[in-house]
């Protein structure tokens, strides 16, 4: 049942981002853990699902997109499915302080006549605008652009950064193709260091324009420890970390295992990863820009016992070549990190058809009033008993 009170998004009949707004939290959750339920159960019971006490204004990453309407700027969210924005200044889930340098921008951009892209004609200059917050409170702004070189983006730049002191960085991000990404390939620090720094269970992180980084902090860290409680390390274990992306999960597993191997496709990723180790001084842990896949039959070639894998793949799932692989292997113990409960459920009827059986699942809601889930799933071969 949807009602609409004080706490109801006034953009949520047009937006379509958060898909249960108007519904209390507590339903929220009912909702996804019957879901949960339905596709899941028939592998194993599954634990209660693990909500927030505060759901709003949880991301600290943020996109906005720019057009013109009606001779002036506007900004917001495409509509679900179209390129059709969606005005709005006070997103509930978005980090407030972000929301207002979205607004600020959006201002100055009228002020200094800046051009705004066209997506017909696929020129112009000002198109989406990211910002990532940290949770010590460094601010990333991110301006993307039709062209690396915009008339007055100089004055806006200089005008938001003496508005805003705890913008530690800004970026020039250049996207002129017909595409939905928001950032294209090429960019140019304008200010700052090009990145910040984020903490997550202890750790720091480097957070570049194109990093991945959960972005609900305090859902995540409920995540990562589920994770590291479910695989009840011994210290002596070789450890995969399959779709590292900068090294996260991996790096808060190092100290709880004998070495760790993270393996990630993405080498601008791999890169992030292998400073985060060095800035975190974890020494136990080594990089590999590889198909997950590909690195795991090679293991399996040189006889390399692994002990644990830890995976943490798109929404789309892990593919056969991947779980293939895996099979082969044939680690004691799996956790899947799952973004996606309908591949999700595809993946783990495969795996416990051919040597594994589950052992816990987890749901985690990761990102309240919306229909999307994150699932910890523990599983081990069958016959080994866990510990």
């Amino acid at each position: 049942m949807r009602i609409k009170d004080k706490n109801t998004c006034p953009y949520a009949d047009y937006c379509g981002g958060c898909q249960m707004q108007g519904i209390p939290y507590a339903q929220q959750l009912n909702k996804k853990e019957a879901r949960m339920n339905q596709l899941l159960g028939r592998f194993h019971s599954v634990n209660p699902i693990l909500g927030m006490q505060d759901p709003y204004h949880y991301r600290n990453k943020i996109n906005a997109s720019f057009a013109y309407a009606d001779h002036r700027v506007i900004c917001g969210n495409y509509v679900e499915s179209t390129h059709m924005i969606v005005e709005s200044k006070d997103c509930q889930i978005n980090d407030e302080k972000a929301n207002e340098i979205i607004e600020s921008i959006r201002v100055l951009a009228q002020k200094y006549r800046i051009s705004i892209f066209n997506e017909d004609t696929l020129k112009g200059g000002l198109r989406h605008v990211m910002i990532r917050v940290s949770s010590s409170g460094e601010i990333m702004v991110v301006l993307v652009c039709g062209s690396m070189s915009v008339m007055h983006l100089d004055e806006l730049v200089k005008e938001l950064k003496k508005k805003y002191p705890e913008i530690t960085t800004v970026v020039l991000n250049q996207n002129n193709r017909h595409t939905s990404m928001v950032l294209g390939n090429q960019t140019k620090t304008l200010y700052g260091k090009g990145y910040i720094t984020d903490q997550l269970c202890g750790l720091d992180f480097r957070v570049s324009p194109k990093s991945f980084f959960q972005v609900n902090k305090r859902q995540t860290e409920a995540l990562y420890n589920t994770a590291i409680r479910m695989a009840h390390f011994e210290g002596k274990e070789t450890l995969i970390d399959a779709y590292c992306g900068t090294g996260t999960i991996g790096l808060l597993c190092a100290k709880h295992v004998k070495e760790v191997i993270g393996v990630e496709l993405n080498k601008d990723a791999i890169k992030d990863a292998v400073i985060n180790a060095k800035n975190n001084r974890v020494d136990n842990i080594r990089f590999v820009a590889d198909d997950a896949g590909n690195f795991m039959r090679s293991l399996v070639r040189e006889k390399k016992k692994i002990d644990a894998v830890i995976l943490d793949p798109p929404r789309k799932g892990a593919d056969r070549k991947f779980l293939d692989a895996l099979l082969t292997l044939s680690p004691k113990k799996v956790v899947y990190i799952s973004c996606g409960p309908e591949s999700l459920k595809e993946n783990l009827a495969y795996l416990t058809k051919r040597g594994y059986q589950i052992r816990e699942i987890q749901p985690v809601a990761m990102f309240p009033f919306t229909n999307h889930i994150e699932t910890v799933v523990l599983l081990s071969r069958t016959g080994e008993k866990p510990r």
